[in-house]
């Protein structure tokens, strides 16, 4: 009690006195020979004793700095560093009032291509020509953090609650160890289970494509790559962590990491077990593996029960999921100049759910209301396979190859029963049915890179290849009764087998040599071949009485399609890189050959277009200075209709709906925009970020639907024009330190705006719709003893139509959640997250609110390695999933089965050997204070 006291005490006190406490330091800094201003050089205290860095800041475009920090009456350095120069070292014995330190110059390093900095003397932040470095030791966590917290101490960089990372506003799509995918390029394992206290450096940088990064290119993206450097020390021997837990209506969790780091070989294996709809291998000290963790997005949707790794997903979507997973990462230099690197899964997965759906679908002339309830299970057997060689044939030269393997195995059981209304409350249909579905899918996938760099810059040769192929085989055994009630249609009774097969086989290659013609610009030509080819094979047989067997060919809902997309494209641009700006651009012919087939009722129907369509690409950024860009990105290009869009051929599959495509469709043109700002200021570790784009639509294909008396809709599809969407954001946030204080403020913007068109029972509707969520985040931190975290988000939604008897809908949801953990008393962590929702006019029959509070303490002993924890999940009982979603031709409302009230007991023991020493759990890290 008596810290408390102390603790609340100290904050008053260090806020109120701030402004005499501390002191400016500032100062002009100059390259010594030439006088020029250098910019984001990274100026830096650190204590002489034991080089505890005190501050930082960074100098702007004029050379000038400014630093507000406390007085400091030890001795310390002040040192000046930026790539290229030699570090400019002063010590100072005290520093007690404002000092201007006037010019200072730093003299160029001669050896500066093989620069080598001294740990001690590695600034805590350093701007590259297109890299963006932390140095990790100076920033502070706790001892046993995680990858993901030392992320979010870095300025600029933001994870979300749904574990979104954006750094300067530009979204993270690739987290690299090393260089090396981690188990997966998105980096979701190597966030949640690597320790923070291996990593030595964070870099930042553009995400490159292969060809770019082969080639030395600069990105043409405009997203984030992180990139985390292991110690040299720690990239030699084993770590990991082993947890299991227990807890009230057979609720479980269990989960294992290990590690073992030599060098360049790194080998990795992770298993888990959970019913909790969990990934298993969070390494998150106080919630480990809740499923809905600590009021993530997934507790507002679905509950969870999905994720996925290398785009292969595991689990279900909704309702609550038991799944195991095994799996083994492997990378290595095997010989000279070849790096390898691999990773393989198995995954199984059981879903269970329940489902009540209540759903408005607008008409010229009234609505058509339904009402469903469906009881659901699926199981899921997975592997996955894939690895990555590079090899450098010589300095110039490297093929890269990347194939990957999947196999899965699919059970999905349906028991559903559903009721519609006409306007004025009459029961028009009701259908009850029984599905059972039997999955078998396969795929293989790889990607080739040739790459030759010639002796003069920027002219090189990329050769690449792709492909993609999948097939799956599906039995479905189907048992459904539709009965109607209005008008002349004869009630539909169905028991059957549909037996599909479904192949997709994509092939793309590409070659492009790029000559320069000055040091700045570079000309490119290219060919690009595009080959996608699909086939649905279904038939369909009825039950047979007499043989009491499915053997009965059933003719109409039996049916074979075809379609195949050649595209050859040649294709010439430019790039021209300057110091403040670069310029990209791509133009050329597309050259296409469209065919579509199908096999129906005996009849071959042939279709077959030729087009030659424009594409083009271009792209602009421009850097005002090491902080603030702008961004623009410009494209053109055409969508093709499906085969069942463009064939006139009836899918009867569905009894309440028919299909039936246009053989008159056009391709669907699309032309791009994106244009963003982004300025982040480390001095004042404070930035933000501005964007807006937008699609424009000539022929969308879009729905035509009409319905009859008893409201079974026949679909067909047309060309629109018109159309488009657009979306918008800001952010903004800022980092303040006041001694043990510490606070973050946030703020963001999102918005979408956009006009849909299509037709209902001849008449063509148009739909406009808004969208818009503000939202807001402030964390507070009390040194290493207490953070407060809370948020808000709000959503708006609002539509407004046209030629329906329904002129708008709009809905608003409000979300705030408040996330505090105390590390007081020693040993001992204590944490709550506390949520409330609010759904505005959902549908009678769904709860508008409910709270989600999840609390636990846990108790480390034996030197850290162990820890016994408690933990209750949503301790009101509250928790639930009822959800709207407004689109341009309905209003939905439902409501999915959520994981309810636990209590779970786990006990966590984790192993670190570095060198063949085990590591003290108190850790060396340089500390920022």
């Amino acid at each position: 009690m008596k810290k408390k006291y102390i603790f609340i005490l100290s904050f008053f006190l260090s806020v109120a006195s701030f402004a005499q406490n501390n002191i400016t330091i500032k100062g002009k800094i100059l390259d010594k020979n030439s006088q020029i201003p250098i910019e984001a050089a990274t100026v830096f205290l650190t204590l002489v004793k034991d080089s505890t860095v005190i501050d930082y800041t960074i100098s702007d475009k004029n050379g000038f700095f400014k630093m507000d920090t406390k007085k400091i009456t030890k001795p310390f350095f002040l040192k000046i560093s930026y790539l290229g120069y030699e570090t400019l070292k002063k010590e100072i014995q005290a520093i007690t009032e404002n000092r201007d330190f006037g010019l200072l110059s730093l003299a160029e390093n001669p050896n500066n291509l093989k620069e080598v900095v001294i740990k001690n003397d590695a600034p805590p932040i350093r701007i590259k020509k297109d890299t963006l470095e932390f140095n990790a030791s100076s920033f502070k966590v706790r001892p046993d953090a995680n990858v993901e917290t030392l992320l979010k101490q870095l300025p600029g960089v933001e994870v979300g609650t749904d574990g979104k990372i954006t750094v300067n506003g530009k979204d993270v799509n690739q987290i690299l160890v090393n260089g090396k995918p981690f188990f997966d390029k998105d980096g979701k394992i190597a966030l949640q289970s690597l320790p923070s206290d291996i990593i030595n450096k964070v870099q930042i940088t553009d995400t490159k494509t292969k060809k770019e990064e082969l080639n030395k290119e600069a990105s043409t993206s405009n997203n984030a790559s992180i990139n985390l450097t292991i110690d040299e020390k720690k990239n030699k021997g084993f770590f990991g962590k082993f947890m299991g837990g227990y807890g009230t209506g057979d609720r479980y969790e269990s989960s294992a990491l290990v590690n073992y780091f030599q060098n360049k070989r790194k080998i990795s294996i992770l298993a888990s077990s959970n019913n909790i709809n969990s990934t298993g291998f969070s390494m998150d000290e106080i919630f480990d593996n809740m499923g809905g963790g600590r009021n993530s997005s997934m507790s507002y949707n679905s509950g969870g029960g999905s994720f996925s790794i290398n785009g292969n997903r595991f689990g279900g979507g909704k309702g609550i999921t038991r799944s195991n997973m095994v799996g083994v990462n492997y990378a290595d230099e095997l010989v000279k100049d070849l790096e390898t690197s691999g990773s393989y899964f198995f995954s199984n997965s059981n879903s269970d759910n329940v489902n009540r759906t209540k759903m408005i679908t607008f008409l010229p002339t009234g609505n058509i209301n339904r009402e469903s309830e469906a009881t659901t299970n699926s199981e899921n057997f997975g592997h996955n396979l894939n690895f990555q060689l590079e090899y450098k044939i010589d300095s110039t030269t490297t093929i890269f190859v990347g194939p990957k393997f999947t196999k899965s195995n699919s059970k999905y059981n349906n028991d559903s029963f559903e009721k519609s209304f006409d306007d004025s409350g009459q029961l028009v249909n009701e259908s009850k049915g029984q599905v059972f579905d039997d999955s078998d899918r396969g795929s293989f996938s790889n990607a080739i890179n040739f790459n030759k760099r010639f002796k003069r810059k920027g002219r090189f040769l990329s050769l690449s290849f792709n492909n993609d192929n999948s097939k799956e085989d599906l039995s479905s055994l189907n048992k459904t009764n539709t009965l109607f009630y209005q008008g002349s249609d004869p009630d539909i009774i169905r028991n059957q087998i549909r037996k599909n097969k479904n192949v997709v086989d994509k092939y793309v290659a590409e070659i492009e040599y790029s000559e320069p013609i000055t040091d700045s610009l570079k000309v490119k030509f290219g060919l690009n071949y595009n080959t996608e080819f699909k086939s649905d094979d279904r038939n369909t047989y009825d039950f047979n009485s007499g043989s009491q067997a499915y053997s009965d060919l059933n003719p109409e809902l039996t049916n074979h399609l075809t379609s195949e997309t050649k595209i050859f494209r040649p294709q010439t641009g430019f790039s021209l890189k300057k110091k403040k700006y670069d310029i990209n651009a791509t133009v050329g012919p597309s050259i296409v050959q469209f065919d579509n087939n199908s096999f129906y009722l005996g009849l071959p129907t042939s279709l077959s277009k030729n087009y030659v369509l424009p594409y083009a690409n271009a792209r602009l950024g421009y850097r005002f200075n090491k902080s603030k860009s702008i961004y623009l990105n410009y494209s053109y290009d055409v969508d093709f209709p499906n085969a069942n869009q463009i064939l006139p051929v009836e899918d009867l599959s569905n009894p309440l709906s028919t299909v039936v495509g246009n053989v008159d469709l056009k391709p669907s043109r699309n032309q791009g925009g994106y244009f963003s700002f982004r300025n982040y200021d480390y001095a004042t570790r404070s930035g933000y970020s501005i964007y807006f784009g937008g699609d424009l639509y000539d022929n969308q294909v879009v729905s035509s639907v009409l319905y009859d008396t008893s409201i079974k809709s026949k679909t067909t599809f047309e060309n629109v024009s018109g159309t488009y969407s657009t979306w918008s954001g800001s952010s903004w946030n800022k980092t303040i330190k006041r001694d043990a204080h510490t606070f973050k403020y946030g703020v963001g913007f999102s918005a979408n705006y956009g006009l849909s068109k299509g037709f209902v029972n001849g008449e063509m509707f148009e739909a406009k719709t808004l969208r818009l969520n503000p939202r807001a985040n402030f964390t507070y931190e009390y040194g290493e003893l207490l953070t407060i975290n809370p948020t808000y988000n709000f959503a708006y939604n609002d539509s407004k139509y046209t030629n329906y008897r329904t002129s708008g809908a709009s809905s608003v949801t409000h979300r705030f959640n408040i996330q505090t953990t105390n590390y007081w008393p020693k040993n001992w962590v204590f944490g709550n997250d506390f949520g409330y929702t609010y759904n505005s006019n959902i549908a009678d029959g769904f709860k508008k609110d409910f709270y989600l509070w999840n609390t636990s303490l846990a108790y480390s002993f034996f030197d850290k390695k162990m820890t016994a924890k408690v933990k209750v999940y949503d301790l009101l009982n509250q928790n639930q999933s009822a959800t709207r979603t407004i689109s341009p031709t309905n209003i939905r409302d439902e409501e999915n089965t959520v994981l309810k009230r636990y209590l779970m007991f786990s006990l966590t023991y984790k192993l670190n050997k570095f060198g063949g020493k085990e590591k003290s759990s108190r850790g060396n890290r340089i500390m920022m204070h």
